[in-house]
């Protein structure tokens, strides 16, 4: 058998303008697909009917479908990464490993451990930029320091795209380098594991007027005024160049929503430490009151405020919820019942179909104050208010909470004046002189 280089998919489920994979099919003649289920993630997940690999595994038939038509296959395996590349170089003649970068803590110590087991064997081990425009260092202060307030990271961004602009990566012009073979096997979520959800996925497409009109939409969650692109995007089922180009075209408060995304991923990059607790450290001073009752009342959406109960019905039946609400609801956690950000950044975690930890780390904290560039600790939603602006009809709250009007529908868990006076209090308290 002739010599084999791997490309080895992860969060770019694609094969159109995706680096590592032009980089691999360009410099090489026998191009195998792979992709890894990670027991070390999915044993995580305590809820066997999880959307998320249900969308992955969808993802990968279509992905296998195109590969059968240039003659060639995915091939999937279940198995730790570092195990699964140990079977890879026995069963083929590796001599080179192709991917794309990743910026989560578990993923860097995930290549690093395999890099050096190839480079042992001598087998090179090649990664690319394809999820962000920028990554990492590429985007700082004029002394090189990483940002830590969004409005100069922005400005700096756009600044670096009109001096260096991206280009795409024309996979197709080297699909006759796909490794030739007769399809693999192709696992289903019970070999997984995983029992079907059922659930109706919506296609990466874009709606170029929705995006025209984005900002005067975007906070009305009763409205289909976003582009329902993150799962797709966390999952890179699309190219966020592709987005980006039209983003400049179409509508710079969508593009910015586009940075905010680079933002979190830098921070997550260079402060690792989020990921246990505050950004700002003096935030972990916070005496949470975490009264399970009241978050068991938040995670079913029965806190006796619709707008609140609407969106973790919503996150609940569907995987999904709007924007605005997840900043809502995540104040209401937080400020309202003074329970530990954590809880529901994890609550976030498992339930979120497009769930992305630096995204998400960086939402909630955000609602916290405890975060780079976030809410001042004396900003605490109405919701009342948020209800006025942004419901002002009850559209979206009468969708989620049939039983707004009914006698079961429970009282609020805690007044909104005392809640306020209390958190403002708890944070002065803990913080001192560090509060803003």
């Amino acid at each position: 058998m002739k010599d084999v280089s791997i490309f080895w998919f992860r969060r770019d489920l694609r094969l159109d303008d995706n680096a590592g994979l032009y980089h691999a099919l360009k410099d090489h003649k026998n191009v195998l697909p792979v992709f890894i289920f990670d027991p070390g993630i999915l044993d995580k997940l305590e809820n066997k009917e999880d959307r998320r690999v249900e969308f992955i595994l969808l993802a990968l038939k279509k992905l296998q479908e195109q590969l059968e038509k240039l003659g060639s296959s995915l091939l999937i395996l279940h198995d730790k990464p570092l195990d699964a590349y140990k079977k890879l170089i026995t069963d083929y003649p590796v001599k080179n490993v192709y991917t794309n970068h990743d910026y989560e803590p578990y993923a860097i110590a995930r290549d690093q451990s395999v890099q050096e087991y190839l480079e042992k064997n001598k087998i090179g081990f090649h990664t690319f930029k394809d999820q962000v425009i920028f990554e990492k260092s590429e985007v700082t202060k004029d002394d090189g320091l990483p940002y830590t307030v969004f409005t100069p990271y922005m400005r700096k961004w756009k600044n670096k795209l009109a001096e260096f602009p991206f280009r795409c990566h024309p996979v197709k012009n080297h699909v006759q380098h796909f490794f030739r073979t007769k399809p693999f096997p192709f696992p289903g979520l019970k070999d997984l594991g995983f029992q079907p959800t059922g659930t109706r996925f919506s296609t990466p497409l874009l709606n170029e007027d929705l995006i025209a009109h984005y900002h005067d939409h975007r906070d009305f969650p009763a409205v289909e005024g976003t582009s329902r692109l993150s799962l797709h995007l966390r999952f890179g089922t699309v190219s966020i160049r592709g987005l980006v180009e039209k983003a400049i075209r179409l509508n710079e408060q969508w593009l910015n929503e586009l940075i905010w995304r680079e933002f979190y991923m830098m921070i997550l990059f260079h402060f690792p430490h989020v990921t246990k607790g505050a950004f700002k450290k003096q935030y972990d001073k916070i005496p949470w009151r975490n009264n399970e009752a009241e978050f068991a009342a938040w995670c079913r959406g029965e806190t006796g405020y619709p707008i609140v109960d609407a969106g973790m019905r919503e996150l609940n039946a569907t995987g999904f919820m709007h924007n605005r609400v997840r900043m809502i609801t995540a104040s209401f956690l937080v400020k309202h019942l003074l329970i530990d950000w954590r809880w529901g950044e994890a609550y976030f975690a498992e339930r979120l179909l497009d769930f992305d930890l630096s995204a998400n780390n960086g939402g909630w904290q955000w609602a916290a104050s405890s975060g780079c560039d976030a809410a001042p600790y004396f900003r605490v939603f109405n919701p009342y208010e948020q209800t006025r602006r942004f419901d002002p009809n009850l559209e979206y709250i009468r969708k989620w909470v049939p039983d707004l009007e009914e006698l079961s529908y429970p009282s609020p868990v805690v007044e909104h004046t005392f809640a306020r006076t209390r958190v403002l209090a708890a944070y002065k308290k803990a913080l001192g002189n560090v509060a803003e």
